[in-house]
């Protein structure tokens, strides 16, 4: 078994708490949360920084509506050239 150590961290409280939480749903400890990440961390030298976790109702509305447009064919411009687009940008 691996040789465990300690690491002291400074968090926000309502960050830790909230991530307590979500472990406990998960049914696991937060330290297994925290050594998930630094593994992931090790193996892909990548960090991730999301401002939006979900897709906001009002988002999907929106999105929704565009995607019926362009099935209708309905608000729709192009395809451009970059040099078009431009131009078409350049007439609204």
């Amino acid at each position: 078994m691996p040789e465990k150590t300690v690491i002291n961290i400074k968090a926000d409280k309502a960050v830790r708490d909230q991530a307590r939480q979500v472990a406990e749903r998960l049914g696991v400890p937060l330290s297994t949360i925290i050594n998930s990440f630094l593994k992931q961390f090790i193996r892909t030298e990548e960090v991730t920084f999301s401002a939006i976790k979900i897709m906001t109702p009002g988002l999907a509305a929106v999105l929704t509506d565009i995607e019926k447009d362009r099935m209708a064919g309905k608000n729709v411009s192009g395809p451009f050239t970059p040099k078009a687009a431009a131009e078409h940008l350049r007439s609204l």
